[in-house]
Parts: structure tokens; C-alpha cells; sequence
């Protein structure tokens, strides 16, 4: 059974065999072999591949082109139609009649929410991760959050970003809540975003590894006020970050 590959808008995932994704079209897919299963694989697919997208950057390219992503997939417009549409209905994207379909950016006001709730559920996360993780999750932990630690410049910012979310990742499921892990999962496909335009701002990089790095010594020595503290803290830091310096997000900046 033929199955669908996505390949990634983002720098450490292109693969560099394969045409850059076109002006009209910033979503970069393979072709795919036809099967019954074809439409359950469209939607969760092309969700993963928004989720990489650089949706906050100041020249994003937020449009999709349901003829190239057909095209680029090899299969009729029908199932990425349907896909669209279950995208649509929950808020990831925007099908403009006579217009398009544009992937849909969170505003200001949504983003800032997301990061509060995020920084209510990871620092409640670190507490329990103090009192549940052995000693060798730890060290798994250290190693994940202080990856790139010597790699700050600009050309790797993406690269970091990536391991910026995989070491919060990482702290979530540490703290075995399945609840509250899955609570996070569903406000992880728009911190990916927003962290990723976040760590090219203000040396945002270093910061964060030096709150990563304090994060990390309370969790070794299993203070779990002084864990929970400094991962809120250092959450609450990005939220204040984009209240002073991001603009605001709104769908008429969409590219159309």
C-alpha cells in the first residue's frame, strides 16, 4: 500500500534532491500511490506540514494551492479538498471563495493565551517530573535541552528551534500525566510556530539555553518548587517577549 511522505518547509528537513517549494505554493509533498486509506492519510499529513510552516515570519507565505498540492501528490483534487475543509473547521486554515485557501495565524490575543496555558501545564509538568523521572531520564532530559548549546549563530536558529521544542516535549512526558501531556500535544502544533519566528529575535537563543540549563539543575536535584518556578518563568519571558515586539497577527496580512 503506497503511502504519502511529506517533506517540510524548514531547513534541517528539505530534502535537497527534490524542486524548492514554489512562491504560490510553500508546502513541499511527494507524490503519493492511490489506496482506500488515501483520505485519512491527506488530512493528518498536510496538518503535520502546516504545523513546520514559518506562519508568523514578516514575509510569510501563507497561501496554499489546492492545484499544486494535487499535482505534487499525484492524485485528483477531491481528497485534498475534504482535507481542507476538516482544516478549516478547526481553525487551521482559511478558504477564501474566489481567493483561496490560506493557512490561518493565530492573532496576537490567541498567541499570548496559548503561551499562558502552555506555561500553567509545563510548570506543573517540571513539579511531577522531579518527583517521577529516574536518574537516567534526567541525563536523557540534559542532553536534549543543552543539544546546540555551542551552535547560537544565526544559520542554525532553525535547527535549535527544532530541539527547543523537543526538550519541552520531552519535560511533558517525563512528568506521566497522559492528561496532561495530551492537554500540551494540542497547543504544540501552534508553539512550534511561534517559537520558531521567537528564537531568531533579540538573542533569544542563548537565553534560552541558560534557562534550560538552571531548569535542568533544579530537576536534577528534585527541587520541585524551584523547577516549576523556573520553567514558568522562562515560559512567561516569551509571552512577554511577543507582547512587546510582535505586531498584531491579523488574517488581512494574510498573502493573497
Amino acid at each position: 500500500m503506497g503511502g504519502l511522505y511529506v517533506v517540510y518547509h524548514s531547513r534541517f528537513r528539505l530534502d535537497k534532491s527534490l524542486q524548492k517549494p514554489s512562491a504560490q505554493n510553500p508546502i513541499k509533498l511527494r507524490p503519493v500511490a492511490a489506496s482506500h486509506s488515501l483520505r485519512d492519510h491527506i488530512y493528518p499529513m498536510l496538518r503535520s506540514a502546516i504545523m513546520e510552516m514559518d506562519i508568523y515570519g514578516a514575509d510569510a507565505n501563507r497561501r496554499l494551492d489546492e492545484r499544486q498540492l494535487a499535482e505534487q501528490l499525484g492524485i485528483s483534487r477531491t481528497p485534498i479538498r475534504e482535507a481542507l475543509v476538516k482544516l478549516e473547521r478547526e481553525g487551521f486554515v482559511e478558504i477564501r471563495p474566489r481567493k483561496g485557501v490560506f493557512v490561518r495565524p493565530k492573532t496576537l490575543s490567541e498567541v499570548l493565551d496559548i503561551v499562558v496555558v502552555w506555561a500553567a501545564l509545563e510548570s506543573m509538568a517540571a513539579r511531577m517530573v522531579t518527583e517521577v523521572a529516574t536518574d537516567a531520564e534526567i541525563a536523557e532530559l540534559r542532553k536534549l535541552g543543552l543539544k546546540h548549546s555551542k551552535k547560537t549563530n544565526r544559520a542554525e536558529i532553525a535547527e535549535y528551534s527544532e530541539a527547543n521544542i523537543l526538550f519541552h516535549q520531552k519535560l511533558l512526558e517525563l512528568s506521566r500525566c497522559a492528561l496532561l501531556s495530551e492537554t500540551a500535544d494540542r497547543l504544540i502544533q501552534h508553539m512550534h510556530a511561534v517559537r520558531r519566528r521567537a528564537m531568531g529575535e533579540r538573542d533569544r537563543v542563548t537565553k534560552s539555553i541558560t534557562d534550560h540549563t538552571a531548569i535542568i539543575e533544579a530537576i536534577e536535584i528534585r527541587d520541585a518548587d524551584l523547577a516549576s518556578m523556573l520553567v514558568r518563568s522562562h515560559t512567561m519571558k516569551l509571552h512577554d517577549h511577543i507582547k512587546n515586539t510582535w505586531r498584531e497577527i491579523t488574517q488581512d496580512a494574510v498573502q493573497g
